[in-house]
């Protein structure tokens, strides 16, 4: 097959350099080069953005889980779903505490609130949930659940700048909600995250914990990190937010191409994003039937591969199945939906200044696979 220019998986929205320049000397020329003014700076555009009245920026989005788990004071168990990055497993294990797999709803990918609530026991102490691949999670159900059992409720919203649930930017539920900023968000600082709450007292303990514990009279108060934001990096964060709107709009455009691309094409289905929400589609993903399309997901994307198109099989294998993860997997518990979209879900490229003929491309290698393995369509 005739390779195509390489089509890479994602690649970060950079902000024009002559942008940031000036920015960075000023930073540079302070002496003041972690948590000073460019922090704030993104701090409160974050505020603006998102409506919601705290922020608190840190190094990275597990740091700000880590952080948040443990000022909140959880112990025990925490629901968690599989069907996630590692990271947040991880963030919960950092703090003793003991992740249990919730399974995930077959359409929308996200933690199913029926799974959810029949786990919970007298051991759990929070919910943790995922917006996976920037689709806002069931908050209203989730938070049914959390309210009528007393527990406290946070989100993983690592991929969720851009995204909106009935009509309101994601941000400002349950006890917090932690963004990230890494290259393949839609919003990129190089490292970074940032917690959103609506708790002041949360805010305040958090900007404390971000810096070891230490307030600044030297006399630490709890048990901190080093989670604090360089300048840096909060210059290339508060630059993207500035732009957010526009590129997570050139990224909706993206995807209404590949939905018509590819709709009608058997055994291929969207990830559903209810009517009422906005995705801010972080990644791009698709479920291959493989009864239905003629081949496995793995055929298409080792058929991608072939063309010089990058694809990505996430989240497989599914944190239940992951060597540091599955013996907290629950003595004959069985995960069936996340095993079943794990094994035939794959995100497709997708950033925020792709070409629509890239996209183009990447449909007309899809639709190769088909004359490949089946003569359709």
């Amino acid at each position: 097959m005739k390779k195509t220019p390489h089509i890479p998986l994602t690649r970060p929205t950079m902000v024009p350099f002559n942008a940031v320049e000036p920015h960075l000397r000023k930073a540079a020329a302070s002496g003041f080069l972690t948590n000073a003014t460019y922090v704030r700076k993104l701090e409160d555009q974050a505020v603006k953005l998102l409506g919601v009245p705290h922020a608190v920026a840190v190094s990275s989005a597990t740091a700000g889980l880590i952080l948040t788990a443990k000022l909140l004071g959880l112990t025990g168990e925490v629901i968690v779903p599989s069907f996630t990055f590692f990271a947040t497993i991880e963030a919960l294990l950092w703090n003793g505490l003991t992740p249990v797999f919730c399974d995930c709803d077959p359409q929308t990918f996200n933690a199913d609130p029926a799974s959810v609530e029949s786990l919970i026991t007298k051991k759990t102490s929070a919910i943790l949930a995922v917006h996976v691949f920037g689709n806002p999670v069931d908050l209203t159900g989730l938070k049914r659940i959390a309210n009528a059992h007393k527990l406290k409720l946070f989100f993983d919203a690592a991929h969720g700048f851009g995204a909106s649930y009935r009509g309101k930017p994601l941000g400002r539920h349950g006890d917090a909600e932690v963004f990230s900023l890494t290259p393949t968000k839609l919003a990129a600082a190089g490292e970074g995250g940032i917690v959103m709450t609506r708790s002041r007292d949360l805010a305040e303990q958090l900007k404390i914990a971000r810096d070891y514990g230490n307030p600044g009279d030297y006399n630490c108060r709890m048990v901190g990190l080093n989670a604090r934001m360089a300048e840096w990096n909060a210059i290339f964060g508060w630059q993207s937010l500035l732009r957010l709107p526009k590129w997570a709009e050139r990224r909706r455009t993206l995807v209404v191409h590949y939905r018509n691309g590819l709709s009608g094409l058997p055994g291929i289905r969207f990830q559903k994003i209810p009517r009422e929400n906005v995705c801010s589609y972080k990644d791009l993903s698709i479920l291959v039937n493989p009864e239905e399309a003629g081949f496995t997901r793995d055929n298409l994307a080792d058929h991608l591969k072939a063309a010089n198109i990058d694809s990505r099989r996430y989240f497989y294998p599914p944190a239940h199945k992951q060597d540091a993860f599955k013996k907290y997997l629950k003595k004959k518990q069985r995960l069936p939906i996340t095993d079943y979209v794990s094994t035939n879900v794959l995100s497709l490229p997708l950033y925020s200044h792709q070409k629509v003929s890239e996209v183009k491309t990447v449909i007309r290698v899809i639709k190769d696979c088909y004359r490949r393995y089946s003569g359709r369509p």
